[in-house]
């Protein structure tokens, strides 16, 4: 173990609190500015919905993600707007504001207290935070040990390991274990990159992903299924329902009290939108996980015959799935590897181009449409949750994994 040695040049960790309190409330005036007030407002009044009533806690955690989350037309967040107009920080305080822009969200299990601090188990991402508040420990007053906390951490910068509270800070009493536990559970399935901060989450997310692909595989007899809406709900209850059949037949001393979800409790539905479609295409890739999209025999048939590419309804459902930023390329990379002699010709419809082909232009067709697939690590679709939120959920009897599946919206077929 190294020990740290301070200079005097270097603030103290009390004097980081202090300065963090400081920079915050002068952001805070600034994010509250009329320079703001077209977006802000609306974000206020949406939530405060048609009674026009919000309570503080809840203004002031829209506020807090307005100013370190949102992005203003040109990209940018409030926090770098106030930076780029202060040339009268330091380099310290500089580094503090824009630390903030990446700030931890979840709900906390309080592990003890700490002098001035509370140390706190992520139960999202299983990670522990050393915590702070720029009001000193008053802001802890009345939560104990066994507790929760619904919050928003910023990291302290230059004080390796310490976290601040940021915005509204909720607290619950150990007896709201259960309701805490399915909270947890939804932000981690709802949100995994919440989860996936955390990187030994990331590799256990492929692992499962891995092993779930495979029964998924060996129980469907491919990665790939064509059905309508209501054949692929009760195809995937149905696997659903086998998956936990085998896990319970694996450890029967884990599944007292357990009820299997069955007709009267489906373990999956589809949305509306793709309830909605004639077909629904079901594809578990192996990096972008399971996927459902609205309409896939459509555009089989177009690639089946590209004299279809004349007609405007096939054209338009082509289209959406390269316009709408919900669906990955993964789709139309089937499509063209299924069928190799006609996706050319498809596209040279499509495009009007008739010198596309897509092994030439294919991929650069995709990274120009989809920027954003390929801006982001590909990250597994499955979310491996902690054991102590899997011990909060329902003891020790159930799965330490959930799946986060990866819905998108149905294509805006006219």
């Amino acid at each position: 173990m190294t020990a740290v040695v301070r200079t005097e040049d270097e603030p103290s960790l009390q004097g980081l609190i202090e300065r963090s309190s400081d920079l915050k409330g002068e952001l805070v005036v600034f994010a509250q500015s009329a320079r703001f007030d077209r977006w802000l407002t609306p974000l206020l009044l949406e939530a405060a919905g048609p009674e026009r009533r919000l309570d503080e806690g809840e203004a002031v955690r829209i506020i807090d993600n307005f100013i370190l989350r949102y992005r203003l037309p040109d990209g940018v967040t409030v926090v770098d707007r106030f930076v780029a107009g202060r040339g009268d920080l330091s380099e310290a305080d500089r580094a503090m504001l824009l630390g903030w822009r990446d700030p931890v969200e979840g709900i906390f299990e309080i592990r003890r207290k700490d002098g001035d601090a509370v140390v706190l188990l992520n139960l999202v991402d299983d990670l522990e935070y050393r915590t702070y508040s720029n009001v000193g420990r008053a802001a802890f007053r009345g939560v104990s040990k066994g507790g929760f906390l619904l919050a928003c951490l910023v990291p302290l910068h230059s004080a390796d390991g310490a976290w601040l509270i940021s915005g509204a800070m909720s607290s619950y009493p150990k007896s709201s274990a259960t309701e805490i536990a399915r909270a947890a559970l939804h932000l981690a399935t709802s949100q995994p990159e919440l989860v996936f901060r955390n990187p030994e989450k990331i590799e256990q997310g492929w692992e499962s992903m891995r092993a779930d692909r495979t029964a998924f595989i060996e129980f469907c007899g491919s990665d790939e299924l064509v059905l309508p809406p209501a054949e692929v709900e009760e195809r995937l209850n149905t696997y659903y329902r086998h998956r936990q059949e085998s896990a319970v037949a694996e450890r029967p001393d884990r599944a007292r009290g357990r009820r299997l979800p069955g007709i009267d409790l489906p373990a999956f539905e589809l949305p509306q939108a793709l309830g909605d479609s004639d077909t629904v295409g079901v594809i578990y890739d192996e990096v972008d996980g399971l996927n459902f999209y609205a309409d896939y025999g459509m555009l089989q048939d177009l690639f089946a015959d590209p004299a279809l590419a004349g007609r405007r309804h096939y054209q338009d459902a082509l289209r959406a799935y390269l316009r709408e930023e919900s669906i990955a390329p993964l789709p139309i990379r089937r499509l063209a590897a299924a069928y190799p002699e006609t996706v050319d010709a498809v596209f040279r419809k499509l495009l009007r181009k008739p010198g596309f082909t897509w092994g030439e232009h294919g991929e650069e067709l995709l990274r120009r449409r989809k920027p954003w697939y390929y801006a982001q690590e590909p990250r597994p679709g499955v979310s491996v949750v902690g054991e102590r939120l899997g011990e909060l959920a329902a003891g020790a009897g159930r799965q330490k994994f959930t799946r986060a599946r990866r819905v998108p919206r149905q294509p805006d077929h006219p």
